[in-house]
């Protein structure tokens, strides 16, 4: 066991064992494998309810919405929310067959079964890459008065994870590496400078060029968005921007307070400080250069005594 602050934290156990490969090319094709689990749940719905795949959106709309996060070890992780809803809109309730055991059964299932194939190559042969065996699935409550964390817990959660930048984490550079000789200067450790001079090296085959794991060496192979969400989970960031847009071409909205006053003219009027703030100002910089000299002083009478007293000692 280690602590938080262990440096070890993170590292591999043999540096030279370690699948750097498949770390990258795990990385690398992440967002293909998200997309294989997404459509494996609402197979496993469909089947469940015994609807045709083909006309499941017409019974249930079935979303998500996901955050990236890198663990201390520098490889990806997902944190997502499955949200199933009528196709009529987010205040109708769900089927009665739709329930939060199916849903949770749905997830299991797809996690286990969603797998990508990578090009076969001589530098590494073949890779089938997949999920992990770690998956916690719990619903989401809309009040603490039940197993599971609240929605406003999970709100607080994922702006936590998309606040975070890449070199926040230690699990890569927030600027890209243009070539070998960045990458060996970069200011990580050497766990990720590994996962970095494998994306460099990988990036030049042939049968790898489409993913363009050079230009991403910087977040180890990673090119997917911090966050992203399906469509019709909610409004979308085109919906926002053009309502933030008319909001700013608009008046203020008008206020029942007679004391509030709006004022939309702004103008520069000037920087620094007032006549009287310069004196205080002033007043406080010659205190603090007269405190700093009396430091000094005292630490060079400190220093007398102490070379005193070891000569008269010695």
């Amino acid at each position: 066991m280690h602590t938080e602050d262990d440096p070890l934290i993170g590292l591999p156990l043999c540096q030279d064992c370690y699948d750097y490969t498949g770390h990258v090319l795990w990385h690398a094709h992440a967002g293909r494998l998200w997309d294989r689990f997404t459509t494996a749940v609402r197979r496993h719905l469909a089947s469940a309810a015994g609807i045709p795949r083909s006309k499941l959106r017409d019974h249930l709309v079935v979303s998500f919405a996901k955050v990236a996060e890198y663990q201390k070890r520098a490889v990806i992780h997902f944190h997502g929310v499955v949200r199933p809803r009528r196709p009529d809109g987010p205040g109708d309730p769900c089927p009665a067959w739709a329930t939060a055991e199916l849903l949770t059964d749905a997830v299991h299932a797809a996690a286990a079964a969603a797998n990508v194939s990578v090009p076969e190559s001589d530098a590494y042969g073949t890779e089938l890459l997949v999920f992990g065996g770690q998956l916690d699935v719990r619903p989401i409550r809309a009040f603490a008065d039940g197993e599971g964390p609240t929605d406003d817990a999970v709100a607080a959660y994922v702006a936590k994870y998309v606040s975070k930048g890449t070199a926040e984490t230690g699990a890569g550079l927030d600027y890209r590496v243009t070539s070998p000789d960045d990458i060996h200067a970069a200011v990580v450790t050497s766990h990720v400078r590994a996962l970095m001079g494998t994306c460099w090296r990988l990036g030049g085959l042939p049968e790898l060029e489409h993913l363009r794991l050079r230009p991403w060496a910087h977040t180890l192979g990673y090119q997917g968005h911090i966050l992203t969400k399906s469509r019709r989970y909610s409004t979308t960031y085109g919906a926002l921007r053009e309502e933030r847009a008319e909001y700013q071409r608009g008046a203020p909205e008008p206020t029942d307070n007679p004391d509030v006053i709006t004022e939309s003219n702004w103008r520069y009027v000037g920087s620094g400080h007032t006549p009287g703030a310069a004196l205080f100002a002033a007043g406080i910089g010659e205190d603090i250069a007269t405190n700093r000299e009396i430091a000094r002083m005292e630490i060079g009478d400190a220093r007398h005594w102490d070379k005193w007293d070891w000569a008269v000692g010695a």
